[in-house]
């Protein structure tokens, strides 16, 4: 009995021929026969959380629709440049593919005076895979109820306030950042080594407010122990509809946070071969086990024509790039 992969090797096998014999362009067939070996999905992200999950879902589908084994390589630790070294190393037509988030596309490269990578020469940005907004946490017994509270707290008592976030540069760091500028208030930031550290804090009191997505703040959140004052998007989540936005609680107008993964392939390979990548990571990006995935998480589809996204990726990094010069933020 054929296998899936046998008629799809059949398959591709047909249409090369059928290009040839049209005189149709190589890369269309070079496309169609595209992957010929297994295929890498290298992370930056440890196994178990949301962006591994993510990961492996698309690698599943992948496999059944390639009809080549797609696995996902976790390569945690070192800021993302342990995977970026890997992705680096690997294979350059397109069998190696990389996850990345905005930190490493658009925060970091104004973070960092020298970094071991170039954004504009080792990646090609393919397409979002997802994007999350975050939430204004406070605990349970905090005196704000609204995002104006804390304003008003704020700017009545200049560097007493408190929020927190797991490392410096994260968009949880710089979303409070860019907060303050458009407040004009100013607050402590506080470094925490874990996320589930950053939160126990928050629904103790022992730091005011903290940014926090339905994975990270979602399982306290659950078990009562943290309160959600508003959400940093543009308009309410249909998951949490009575969690009001930023403007609604008094904070803001135009205020959002949002943290978001993508997938990338190396730099010049054919179109053809990027357009089917994506195309067929798009439709496996489809279906009600991404949609119960997404709600798990807390994250959204995010569509875009690469024309799009390489503006999107643009309009981020200036968007951090301003953040980070006017609070004076580097990790050198």
């Amino acid at each position: 009995m054929a296998t899936f992969a046998n008629l799809n090797r059949r398959t591709a096998a047909l249409a090369v021929g059928l290009a040839a014999t049209l005189g149709l362009a190589p890369q269309w067939a070079a496309a169609q026969q595209f992957p010929t070996k297994p295929v890498r999905i290298i992370t930056p992200f440890p196994v178990g959380g949301g962006p591994d999950g993510v990961a492996r879902l698309v690698a599943d589908k992948l496999s059944k629709t390639w009809g080549q084994s797609v696995v996902v390589e976790n390569r945690p630790g070192g800021n993302g440049f342990i995977a970026i070294d890997a992705f680096k190393r690997g294979a350059k037509d397109g069998h190696d593919l990389i996850v990345l988030d905005n930190v490493h596309l658009a925060a970091y490269p104004s973070l960092f005076k020298k970094l071991p990578y170039d954004t504009a020469k080792d990646f090609d940005p393919l397409l979002p895979l997802f994007r999350t907004y975050f939430f204004f946490t406070v605990g349970t017994n905090s005196p704000y109820k609204t995002v104006a509270d804390v304003v008003a707290d704020a700017k009545a008592r200049p560097g007493k306030l408190n929020y927190g976030s797991w490392s410096v540069g994260n968009p949880v760091h710089l979303g409070s950042e860019l907060f303050e500028s458009m407040t004009g208030t100013q607050m402590e930031h506080v470094v925490f080594k874990e996320t589930t550290q950053l939160y126990t804090s928050v629904s103790t009191g022992d730091i005011n407010f903290a940014l926090g997505s339905a994975a990270t703040a979602g399982p306290l959140y659950r078990a009562g122990k943290l309160r959600l004052l508003a959400l940093a998007a543009p308009q309410r989540s249909p998951e949490f509809p009575d969690v009001p936005t930023v403007a609604e609680s008094g904070g803001p107008k135009d205020f959002a946070v949002t943290g978001w993964n993508a997938i990338a392939v190396p730099p010049g390979l054919p179109a053809a071969v990027t357009d089917k990548i994506k195309r067929d990571i798009e439709q496996a990006l489809t279906g009600p086990d991404v949609t119960e995935k997404f709600k798990t998480f807390g994250y959204e589809s995010f569509p875009t024509t690469r024309a799009q996204f390489d503006q999107f990726v643009k309009d981020e990094a200036k968007r951090f790039g301003d953040v980070i010069r006017q609070a004076n933020v580097s990790l050198d």
